[in-house]
This record gives C-alpha cells, sequence and structure tokens, in this order.
C-alpha cells in the first residue's frame, strides 16, 4: 500500500521539520519554531478524536502515524464518517476538529461558532483532494468527457455508453451499447457538494440541480463513502463516478480527462490540479481561509475537478489538554513537508501562499 510505504518519509519529514533526534522519541516538551518557520510541535498527552471527510482519510492517516511517532502516549482517531457527519459531531462537540471537502455554510457557522468559547470556528484548507472521474467500461479506454456530456450523464439524460454526446468527445473509442450506471454518494459528502458545484458552474443548462453534500438528481446509484464508490466501480461494468484522486489511485481505477475552459482535455496530475488551485481566491477574513474555486479555469493543463479538504477547529475555546494535540498534528499537516509527503498517496500540495496563511493560523489556536 502507498499509504504505508510513505510512513517512514513522514517520519524523516517530522524529524526535519521539528528538529527532533529520532521518530518514537520520548521527549515530549514542545519543541520552538524549526528555521523554516513550521509551526511548533505540541506533544500533549492523551486522546483526541476528529471525524469527517472521507476524502482526506489516508491524509490524516499519514500525519496521524507521523505525529504519534514522535509523541509518546497520545492517541489520536480520525473516524472516515463523511463531511456532513463530521461537521455535525464537532457541531455537537463530540469531535475535538472536523474534516470537511466544504466551508462550513452560513447557516452552520454559527452553531460551529457556539462551540468555541470566546471565538469562531475556522476552515483551514489542508490538502487539495483532485477529484477523478472513474470508469469501468469493458472494451472502452482513454476516455474523455466535456462538462456538458458529464451533466447529461449523471443527470440521466445520457443513459447508454454509445451515446452520441459521448462518442463525440471521443471519436477514437470502442464504445458499447452497454447501460450507463451512475454512482454517486448515498451519504452527505462534500465530494458531492463539489463535483456538483463543478457541473453547475461549467454545464449551466444541463445540470439543474444546484450544488449541495446530499445528491439531489434522480436515477443513478448510492454507494457509502468514498471506498464504497471506488468499490463499486471497480467490481461493476458500465460505471461512471466521482472519487478523491487517491482512492482512484489505489484502486487502480480508469480517470477520465476534462475538457477546461482553455479548450483543452486535461489529465489529471499533482500539476494539473495545482494550476486550478493556484487560481482559486480565499474569501474568508483573517484566520479563516475559505476558498472559492474557478471551475472554469482557462489556465493552460488545468485539471478543473479540484476540492480543498478543509479542518474545522475553534480559533480559541480549546480545552488546555486538547491544544497542544490539535497545533501539534495540524501544524506538521500544514508544513511544507507534511504537505509534499502526501503527493503519491493522490493529493497535491497546497500552494505555499496558501499554505504559509494556513500554518500562520495554527499557529495562532489557544
Amino acid at each position: 500500500m502507498k499509504l504505508q510505504r510513505h510512513g517512514a518519509i513522514a517520519c524523516l519529514a517530522l524529524t526535519a521539520v521539528l528538529g527532533l533526534s529520532a521518530c518514537g522519541s520520548d521527549n515530549n516538551e514542545p519543541t520552538g519554531t524549526s528555521a523554516s518557520g513550521s509551526a511548533a510541535a505540541e506533544c500533549g498527552k492523551g486522546t483526541l478524536n476528529a471525524q469527517g471527510s472521507s476524502a482526506q482519510k489516508n491524509a490524516m492517516a499519514e500525519w496521524i502515524k507521523a505525529y504519534q511517532q514522535k509523541c509518546a502516549g497520545t492517541t489520536i482517531n480520525y473516524e472516515p464518517t463523511g463531511s456532513g457527519a463530521g461537521i455535525q459531531a464537532f457541531i455537537a462537540g463530540t469531535a475535538d476538529f472536523a474534516g470537511s471537502d466544504s466551508a462550513l455554510k452560513p447557516e452552520e457557522q454559527p452553531q460551529a461558532d457556539a462551540k468555541c468559547s470566546g471565538g469562531q470556528a475556522l476552515n483551514l484548507p489542508m490538502v487539495i483532494g483532485p477529484v477523478a472521474v472513474v470508469y469501468n467500461v469493458t472494451g472502452a479506454d482513454n476516455l474523455q468527457f466535456t462538462p456538458a456530456t458529464l451533466a447529461k450523464i449523471f443527470a440521466g439524460k445520457v443513459t447508454k455508453w454509445d451515446d452520441p454526446a459521448i462518442k463525440a468527445d471521443n471519436p477514437d473509442a470502442k464504445l458499447p451499447s452497454t447501460a450507463i450506471q451512475a454512482v454517486h454518494r448515498s451519504d452527505e459528502s462534500g465530494t458531492t457538494d463539489n463535483f456538483t458545484k463543478y457541473l453547475s458552474k461549467t454545464a449551466e443548462s444541463d445540470w439543474t440541480f444546484g450544488n449541495a453534500k446530499a445528491w439531489k438528481a434522480p436515477g443513478g446509484v448510492g454507494a457509502a463513502k468514498s471506498d464504497g464508490v471506488a468499490s463499486k466501480v471497480k467490481s461493476t461494468d458500465g460505471t461512471i463516478s466521482y472519487v478523491e484522486w487517491s482512492y482512484a489511485e489505489n484502486g487502480g481505477l480508469k480517470k477520465a480527462k476534462i475538457k477546461n475552459g482553455a479548450g483543452e482535455f486535461a489529465e489529471l496530475t499533482a500539476e494539473s490540479a495545482g494550476k486550478t488551485i493556484a487560481g482559486a481566491k480565499i474569501e474568508g477574513q483573517g484566520n479563516d481561509l475559505k476558498m472559492s474555486i474557478d471551475y472554469k479555469t482557462t489556465e493552460a493543463g488545468a485539471y478543473p475537478i479540484v476540492l480543498v479538504t478543509y479542518e474545522i477547529v475553534c480559533s480559541k475555546g480549546l480545552a488546555a489538554d486538547k491544544l497542544p494535540l490539535v497545533k501539534g498534528l495540524l501544524g506538521h499537516a500544514a508544513s511544507a513537508e507534511g504537505q509534499q509527503d502526501l503527493v503519491e498517496l493522490g493529493y497535491a500540495p497546497l500552494p505555499d501562499s496558501v499554505r504559509a496563511k494556513v500554518e500562520t493560523a495554527v499557529k495562532s489556536l489557544s
């Protein structure tokens, strides 16, 4: 597994960031900020419980492994329950922080703020999770889609693989008359929110269902969590779906090229996804770093379907025993080394200009 392979790299990266003599050290005293400006390491004692986005499950597992190797006596649990469930757990006080593939909605923000005594709930972008369009069609390879064709497929308007719309996008492909099974998330998901936002922004006339964490379009086949989606596509001929790049890679799934605003069919790579995020704007104020993505990007070579996965965390009001754990873990996640360790897991690092702002926000938690 790629996740296991990179545990050692993450450990070495943590050593470089935190200036430790070795991973797994029993030295639990907080250390200072490194020369590279990374967030200070804070090793508390006890347990941290978090949940939410399944898109960041593999990233979080990597970060947690590295942090726990450095900080003896800590237990950090992250449950990939889905973005919607994670936010609700944060609001209910059962999660110390939440992972979400969408920033807090206006109606969720005051509820989340209420948990933060004297502060507010921050949206901290932590890693870029490109969304792959994956498919399993016997005899068909190297498929590519325009936004309009994707919208028609997932809206149930295109129902056969040899439909003229798909043929127009793929004139050289061998397309069977197999019925299309469009697979969507059955649970509330930030990936669904981002994918439907992409469709609503790029194919307005063909996608009339807006965007939300819950799937709104009729028809199709539901599957729970990212693992369930990847498994369904891998095991079922005639399927197409959307899933985070890391799951597509780990599942060995075929990934489609997507036409961008520059008129190119772009392949999904860390570089092509990063080009889209580099053009994203920060909408939040102060240390709240909510971002707005331009799905119609005209940047040459940009892969347009990307999401930013956030950590939802209190700016103030964290319990004294939780604060060093949260700051230490998220400080490592936001470091240059912590970001770089995720590339071969199917993520794209944050642009350094954004990453530096996240580090500053993590340092300010109290």
